[in-house]
């Protein structure tokens, strides 16, 4: 229902537009100015796909082309070997997943996912994946026309696009100047794209890895969780729960230094036994309000009816001989049903949570961060969303590189070919039309494996 629902809004707005243009085109006062403002400015509106092309960039392609033209020529160099080493290994990668799936009883393992919003990706995050995929998509065609102009080749202009759900840029180079040049020289230009999209990862995975230390001046990481969101949904929302701007310190004792110890305390709670709680027999029979039958010693009694918050407050044990301080005091354990655990979470902003439940449950409800804000203005989400954004430019960027080197029809990787064959065997294969055939062949197998993993990947998506 949510995948039809999509669908259906995604048709209903591309229709709309496209209706909405066609209409604004031919009405009869209005329309001539309409297409002059379009035609000025680059926007173009077809079924499915809104187009700005502008030639305003052009000078700043110039600018940075031109300049330092000794590094420039190494750095596209280094492009032109990472090129070649992505297109054999973006091959070997579709055989080896279209073996694996073949070799598998179903397809639930399929390593190539498309990325579909409202579908396997999350929409609270769309914005994360369309910024991505917008600046992923500018830098690559940034480092064709960077890498053009430094080899002469005329650039034309510049646009950007959305198609459906995904958003792109592109580059328009003059095709008879880009023709004119070398296969070796054509190889910069052709492999810039993907050599930008593979600095952007290296580049995101540092950025990563340093981004404690980035961030020191305004937060401390190392001495607890702070709460980022609580899902209304969640036991421990609302009053006498947690609340965004709590730090998480311990859980059943288990301290808690940074968010992945949340999980990790979670799981030490299940896959240990479970503790119980110090009490003296005075306490115990004063407690417990559910018996009024006082004549027996309460320490015969298999169970009791006791406050928690007050239980839990007291020393932990893991049988009587913990407790052995006084002579009269026992080792209670909470009744609990199956996969059911009493967790006792300790915050810095008020008394202990009580969470009975399945501790899993919380850890997809409570979302905390390890970076714990030194000042009042430093936003407590923001260093989540970084880690956020740059884990997905990690990925999406790295998808881009990888796929845009396949040997396909359409893509960087027919043209990286096309130019690596010319300049590789163009003299032990003499004759332009059998080198014309041998890249005609490469991309015709290229172009199969790359669809057949596509369509597993979008079968394996919507029958899941």
């Amino acid at each position: 229902m949510q995948n039809s629902s999509l669908v259906a809004l995604l048709l209903a707005f591309w229709s709309s537009l496209y209706l909405l243009d066609v209409f604004l085109k031919s009405y009869r006062r209005y329309g001539k100015y309409y297409q002059e403002f379009q035609e000025q400015h680059g926007i173009t509106v077809s079924i499915g796909q809104a187009r700005w092309y502008t030639t305003c960039m052009n000078r700043v392609f110039l600018k940075i082309g031109q300049s330092n033209s000794t590094l420039f020529h190494a750095w596209f160099t280094f492009g032109i070997w990472f090129g070649i080493i992505a297109m054999v290994s973006s091959i070997v990668l579709l055989v080896f997943m279209l073996i694996k799936t073949f070799q598998q009883d179903s397809t639930s393992e399929q390593v190539l996912t498309p990325v579909m919003p409202g579908v396997n990706l999350p929409l609270s995050q769309i914005a994360y994946y369309f910024l991505t995929l917008a600046v992923c998509g500018i830098l690559h065609e940034f480092g064709h026309a960077i890498a053009a102009v430094k080899e002469q080749v005329r650039v034309n202009g510049f646009g950007v696009f959305i198609f459906l759900l995904y958003p792109g840029a592109y580059v328009d180079l003059y095709t008879e100047h880009l023709n004119a040049i070398s296969p070796l020289r054509q190889l910069r230009i052709y492999c810039a794209g993907v050599w930008h999209n593979f600095i952007i990862v290296v580049v995101c995975i540092l950025l990563l890895h340093f981004l404690p230390v980035l961030l020191l001046p305004l937060y401390t990481m190392g001495n607890g969780a702070i709460v980022t969101e609580v899902l209304p949904h969640s036991p421990v929302s609302g009053e006498n729960g947690l609340d965004v701007g709590y730090k998480l310190l311990s859980i059943n004792g288990c301290t808690i230094n940074t968010s992945e110890d949340l999980l990790l305390c979670v799981n030490d709670v299940i896959h240990q036994p479970t503790k119980g709680y110090c009490l003296s027999i005075d306490d115990i029979q004063q407690m417990n309000k559910a018996n009024t039958d006082t004549s027996k010693d309460a320490s015969e009694r298999k169970y009791a009816c006791l406050t928690a918050r007050s239980v839990t407050d007291r020393i932990t044990c893991s049988t009587y001989y913990d407790c052995i301080v006084h002579r009269d005091m026992a080792c209670l354990h909470p009744a609990l049903d199956k996969n059911t655990y009493l967790l006792r979470i300790i915050h810095d902003s008020g008394p202990a949570v009580l969470f009975v439940g399945d501790p899993y449950f919380l850890t997809y409800t409570v979302r905390v961060s390890s970076y714990i804000p030194r000042y009042t203005f430093s936003p407590i989400s923001f260093p989540n969303m970084l880690d956020t954004l740059l884990k997905y430019f990690i990925s999406l960027s790295g998808a881009l590189a990888i796929l845009n080197s396949v040997p396909c029809y359409a893509l960087d990787g027919q043209w990286i070919l096309t130019a690596y064959v010319e300049y590789i065997f163009a003299k032990s294969i003499p004759k332009p039309t059998d080198r014309s055939f041998l890249i005609n062949c490469i991309l015709l197998c290229g172009t199969l494996l790359l669809v057949s993993n596509i369509l597993i990947a979008m079968v394996t998506l919507f029958m899941s």
